[in-house]
């Protein structure tokens, strides 16, 4: 009996064990995380008996769904309509998009004005560049905001301030299914049952490991290919060996992450969805065991005559491209950041610099933002509602059931207003 090696799997193997009425002593149970040659013949080598614990557990799930669902179903029937559905994880995955639309309604934006300052400074090559620089504080009111620029026109902007400070970043630890989720919809744009019909297509194909999983553990076999693969393509010092712990509570740690089955198969062949999945895998997976990214972040504090306000430019610089040389991780807040961190241009202490222009725009809090099935699922994990093999299926039931609908919905056009100095030019105001 060779079914998948979770509580579901179990359950299947004990159920064909019971209805074929097999013999326990002609009756062996084996799991494998991936279908390579070698993992079967290492399953075929170390089989077990069914654990009925498992098989319990398993049993318990149904019950609870049973409980919740034939409870609260017909209730739905009766006072709603027929033919819908209430469940131990959808239903709270339904209020958990109702709360934030309440969220939503419930919230008044705000307006704030913005202070955005460029000033021309000449690099190495006497080449002059723009430094960005943003003024720590907001200003409420456009009086506000047009009094400080009267008062930039004429000042003198001394740097107060410059800081080096060198910066370390660590690579994302191997896929689960729920950040397996989450990167395929953002980097892309899959949805989520996509994203686990394409995986299991990998799996069955031999090309990844099981892909219901909620382990970042990879096995002893699977780091040392890794450490094969990163010093042929990239060097030694690329090299750096981790083990991941999972901090997800109740994860199955017996398995393994979502990883290739060959380290060294970089591509793969199959359909084109198929292959930017792997791709995704095998990079997150390489990245994974590959050395920190070394950067300096350089942070200039820019005075104002005597004023206690301060401008701020932020540059980073990589010293070492380690694991980024591979693979960068997505975040779902990644539209909202517009600020570039570049190189900076050589600057002193003391230095006096003048400005080009000098813009407040007025910014608008925003609303939180609706969820997508990344980040419905990623919320659903942080709580410890569902397993890696019930995301996608109760995203696709809620919104079956028309519970939720997936969609676009259409800006609003808002005006806002802008006020630019310019140097020797008098304060423009445009809506």
């Amino acid at each position: 009996l060779a079914s998948d090696e979770d509580r579901e799997g179990e359950a299947i193997a004990w159920h064909l064990y019971e209805v074929l009425g097999l013999k326990p002593e002609h009756t062996r149970r084996i799991v494998f995380h991936e279908i390579t040659k070698n993992a079967i013949l290492n399953a075929i080598e170390h089989p077990r008996q069914i654990d009925l614990n498992l098989v319990d557990a398993q049993q318990a799930r149904r019950i609870l769904d049973r409980i919740v669902g034939f409870e609260l179903s017909p209730v739905l029937w009766r006072k709603v309509k027929p033919a819908l559905s209430a469940g131990r994880v959808q239903s709270v995955a339904v209020r958990l998009i109702a709360e934030r639309e309440r969220e939503i309604q419930a919230f008044h934006s705000e307006a704030a004005y913005r202070i955005t300052a460029i000033f021309p400074v000449p690099d190495t090559n006497g080449k002059i560049v723009d430094v960005k620089a943003e003024l720590e504080q907001r200003f409420k009111t456009k009086e506000e905001a047009r009094k400080f620029l009267e008062r930039c026109e004429n000042a003198e902007f001394p740097i107060r301030d410059i800081s080096t400070r060198p910066l370390k970043k660590s690579p994302a630890a191997p896929f689960t299914t729920s950040t397996l989720q989450q990167e395929a919809a953002r980097k892309l744009g899959f949805s989520v049952a996509q994203t686990m019909m394409i995986a299991q297509n990998l799996y069955e194909s031999g090309h990844i490991t099981y892909m219901r999983t909620d382990s970042v553990n990879l096995s002893e076999l699977a780091i040392a290919a890794s450490r094969e693969t990163i010093t042929a393509k990239m060097g030694e010092r690329y090299l750096h060996s981790r083990h991941f712990t999972t901090k997800t509570k109740g994860a199955q740690e017996a398995h393994e992450a979502i990883r290739p089955t060959y380290m060294d198969h970089a591509k793969i062949e199959g359909s084109a969805q198929e292959r930017r999945l792997y791709d995704l895998i095998w990079k997150r997976t390489i990245a994974s065991q590959m050395a920190d990214a070394e950067l300096e972040k350089t942070t200039v504090t820019i005075g104002l005559n005597n004023a206690p306000e301060e401008f701020t430019a932020v540059g980073e610089v990589v010293k070492f491209d380690g694991f980024l040389r591979v693979y960068r991780e997505s975040r779902d807040d990644e539209a909202e950041s517009d600020d570039e961190t570049g190189l900076l241009p050589p600057l002193s202490k003391g230095e006096t610099l003048n400005y080009a222009q000098i813009t407040a725009t007025e910014r608008f809090t925003q609303q939180p933002p609706r969820y997508t099935e990344a980040s419905l699922v990623r919320k659903l994990e942080e709580l410890g509602i569902g397993r890696p093999s019930t995301y996608a299926p109760t995203i696709s039931t809620i919104q079956q059931r028309e519970y939720v609908v997936k969609g676009e919905k259409p800006g609003k056009e808002r005006s806002y207003n802008v006020l630019t100095l310019q140097k020797d030019h008098p304060i423009t105001d445009e809506t």
